[in-house]
Order: C-alpha cells, then structure tokens, then sequence
C-alpha cells in the first residue's frame, strides 16, 4: 500500500523535477546569423580591435558581411567590402604632424563632429553600402559598426529596422556615454579619454577634467548642428536610435573601475591572438641576449623615421650603453646602428612580448599594445603622443609597471636613467606580473562574451530591457536640473513670504507699541 502511495506521486515528481531543470537549461544560441559590420576609422588599431570581434563571430558558425579600408580576403562566411580607396588611412604618419593634429584635445574637439560626418559620409557613399540601404527587405539580423562622436553612424540600422551594436575601440566613451547608454559617468572620479591623467586625484585634475567634459559637450553639439544646417546629409532626416549594445575595449587593468551600464560590455584583449613561433633570426637573437631584450615600436600609426635627428640620436646613443640587447622597429635603413641593435620594417609583437627574455616595452601607449605588455607582464617605458595614449600609460604609471616620458623633451641621459630603472628595479617586473595575472583572470574570454552577448540581442530582439530610461530623458532632467530650480523656486517663495509676514507681525508690534506709548502719555 505504501508503495502505491508512492507510485502516485511519481508523476507529480517528475513534472516538478522537469520544471525546476528546464528554468536553467540556457537558451539556444542565434544559429547563422546574418551580420553586417562596418569599420568607420582607417585605423589599423581599430580595425584589430573590431576584426577580433567578427573572428569570434564567424568561428561560432555566424555570417558577416564586412565594409572595411582593411582587407584580409574573403572566407568561409566572411565576406569583406572595401572601402579603402575613399577612407582616410591613419598609417605611418608623420610625428610632428600627428602632434600638431591630435595632440591638443581643445583643438580636437572643434573637429570631432566633422570628422565623424566625413568617416558616415565615406560609408554610405560607398556604392555596395548604397544597394544594401535601397533593398525593401533586409538580408541582415543585426549590425555592428565602430561608433564615432556622432549618431550618423546609428542612420544604417534605423534604415534597416535592424538592432545594432556599437564597438568601440578605446576604454573611455567621454560625451558619447549619454548618447550610447542615457548615463555619463562622473567626471570626479572617470578621467576623459584625452585627459593626461588616469585618475582625477586633485582639485586641479577635477576641475580641468569637469571643465573639459563640460566644453567638449557644447562645442561638439553646437558643431555638429552647423554642419547639419550648412551640409544637410540624408543620414540626418532619419531619428537615431540608441544602440542596443556596445562592446567596449576595457579592462580594469588599464582603466579604472567605475559604475557600468547594463548594455555595455567589457572585452579588453579581444585582440589577442593564439602565438605563433617566433622568426628564427629573431628567436636566435632573444635567446642569445644573456641580460635580455628591450622592445621598442611605436606602432603602426608613427612613422620611427619621422623622429627628429636630436630624438633619434638620443635614442640610438642611449640604447647602445646598455647590456640588453634591443629589438627596434624602424621603417627604413638605419645608418650607424649600434652593435646590440636589431632594425625591422616590421616585428611580431605578440610573440616577443610573450617571451621570458623581454625585459622592457618602450611604446606609444596604444591600447592594443599595452594589453599585449600586459598580458606578458612586460615593464613599459611609455612615450604618449595623443588622443588616449597620455590615460592609458597613466594607468599603468599608477599600476608600478611603467614610467612617462615626452617626447619632444627627452633627453639621452633621462631615457638612459629610466630604462635602466625599469629593467634594473624589480618592483616593476613583480607590478607586471601582477597586472598580467589579473588581465587573465576572468570568468569568460572576451570572444566569448561577444559571441554570447551578440546571440542575446538577437534572441530577445534587441533587448530594449538593457536600456536605461535615462536614455529618454532630456539633459536638464536627467541632471534633475527642472528638479533643483523647483527646490530654488520654493526656497524663494518660502524665503519672500516668511519675509513678509515677519515683517507684517513687526510693523503691527511697532504700530501698537507706538499706540500703547500715545496712550501712557
């Protein structure tokens, strides 16, 4: 009998059982989507960063049609557009040119909306872009596009009715911040990307940051609204929409942590690649180096040979006093190169920041590179040029694993002294390795998450729950600005009546004093 009883509930059991498992069974991933991806800047930086992300994409089995000034070639559910014959290139420019454009962030910010314009303008003039646009019935599920300080960028998915992404390759969104998720981080404790500092840590560094933040926001708007008036584009009739996602080149290892919206995901180091064995030249002469090797490089963006002969010469002069062997990036023949110096066109940095013999990085302080240095736990001697590099080698000042320099100041025996103290000290290499162990670890690889995210939006059909309601309020109200000039209002008002009826109650006491002393009299 008591088995029956059992028996009977056994059903019951199961349905319950089947609930409760079925509740955390994950959901099925967005099989074969069909993605459209569009690199607005001709930065080969930005372009790693964002053809990192469509590699996680295609290798999870989804299709991606790609506008590009980069090409790799077509593959298998890969398909490249260029539009490299109207793209602005940023590659092997000139030092002091690149200075006097990018260097002054005042100067920059007068430009911002125009340059943002002239990359939507580059894409959508673009003839395959104009057939993908006039199509009734989209071929595509979602898009994703490099963001840019203008919302034109968003005028592809409002006129496919599509859900889009951003991505964007640096770790800061300055003034974009409110545009992309309705919230702006807080200029008190999150340094603009163009700011010097990594941290705002005195009154001046708040002050100037407040103020900065305060004047990109009005020259940016008040620019973009001329152009829109004197240089009216299609992109402009159309209302943009915020973006669903936005996958953002961040990790606490380079940028300090702060508040993070619910539709903004962290991927810093999605660019990192499996290695790859070194050249053997090159191996051989890492390996042979008995006090190790210093890399030096400033990236694909700098031309090496546009360095002013002073600079050069105090570079070259340095370097060959010390017992480390160096491995330089340079684009042309070097003249006079000293004995423990090897010149290249081009190295393979991944590999040799990897490796053990690699006692220092002297950089530029692009974002790419310093999580490379990072990820090897590799000293870096850094050199900022412009836009976010003064921030991003901040950060690792603050971290123990770097020391800043300028470049139009250095000196041959100030360089000597820091490359010594950074190979030399061993509080920098123990920073390193610090630093490196917490880049690595996490929860999930950056490919991954884009790939799950990605999947999300597509599954929930934008996910419009990841969007704060900030992002419908108007810039007075989210400030709560109509709120403190209520307040002032009722202050006033309280103020202005209590005055009065103090002063109604004084002139009736003054009045029947004066009354009561007649009367005496």
């Amino acid at each position: 009998m008591a088995f029956e009883s059992k028996k009977m509930y056994l059903p019951l059991f199961s349905i319950l059982i089947y609930t409760f498992a079925g509740s955390w069974i994950p959901a099925a991933p967005a099989e074969g989507a069909r993605i459209l991806a569009v690199e607005t800047v001709g930065g080969k930086s930005h372009w790693n960063f964002m053809s990192a992300i469509l590699r996680a994409l295609v290798d999870n089995g989804h299709n991606v049609t790609v506008f590009t000034p980069f090409t790799d070639g077509n593959r298998e559910n890969y398909t490249e557009v260029s539009t490299s014959t109207e793209a602005t290139v940023l590659l092997d420019g000139e030092l002091e040119d690149l200075i006097d454009k990018y260097g002054d962030p005042i100067k920059i910010v007068g430009q911002m909306a125009k340059m943002s314009r002239h990359f939507c303008d580059v894409v959508y003039q673009n003839s395959k872009m104009i057939e993908v646009l006039a199509n009734k019935r989209s071929d595509f599920d979602i898009v994703l596009i490099e963001s840019l300080y203008s919302e034109c960028v968003s005028y592809v998915a409002v006129k496919l009715n599509l859900p889009l992404i951003y991505v964007l390759p640096i770790p800061t969104m300055d003034i974009t911040s409110r545009l992309f998720t309705g919230h702006m981080s807080n200029p008190a404790v999150v340094s603009t990307s163009m700011a010097r500092f990594s941290v705002p840590k005195t009154f001046v560094q708040r002050s100037a940051n407040i103020a900065f933040l305060i004047y990109a926001s009005i020259v940016y708007k008040i620019s973009e609204l001329i152009l829109m008036y004197n240089e009216p584009r299609e992109y402009d009739l159309h209302a943009p929409i915020p973006p669903s996602l936005v996958f953002v080149n961040r990790h606490f290892t380079i940028e300090p942590a702060s508040p993070i919206p619910s539709n903004v995901v962290e991927i810093g180091g999605i660019h990192l690649k499996a290695t790859k064995k070194l050249p053997k030249d090159i191996l051989e002469f890492i390996e042979q180096s008995p006090h190790g090797v210093v890399y030096f490089t400033f990236g694909s963006t700098v031309k090496m040979t546009s360095l002013p002969e002073h600079i050069k010469k105090a570079f070259m002069d340095a370097l060959a006093q010390i017992p480390q062997r160096v491995l330089w990036k340079y684009e042309d023949e070097m003249e006079n190169i000293p004995k423990n110096v090897m010149v290249k066109k081009w190295l393979p940095q991944r590999e040799i920041l990897l490796h053990p013999n690699v006692k220092l990085f002297i950089s530029h302080g692009g974002i790419s590179g310093l999580y490379e240095a990072i990820d090897g736990g590799v000293p870096v001697l850094g050199f900022p040029l412009f836009a976010d590099q003064p921030k991003n080698i901040d950060s690792l000042v603050n971290a123990g694993m770097a020391i800043s320099m300028d470049i139009l100041s250095v000196t041959k025996d100030a360089f000597l002294k820091n490359v010594l103290e950074l190979i030399n000290n061993e509080k920098y290499k123990e920073n390193g390795k610090t630093a490196s162990k917490i880049f690595r670890d996490r929860p999930m690889s950056p490919a991954s998450l884009v790939v799950y995210w990605t999947e999300y939006v597509l599954r929930h059909k934008g996910a419009p729950h990841l969007t704060s309601h900030a992002i419908n309020l108007s810039w007075y109200q989210y400030y709560m600005l109509d709120l403190i000039a209520f307040i002032l209002v009722f202050i006033i008002f309280v103020v202005f009546v209590s005055y009065r009826i103090f002063k109604s109650i004084s002139k009736y006491f003054s009045s029947y004093s004066r009354n009561i002393k007649s009367k005496s009299e």
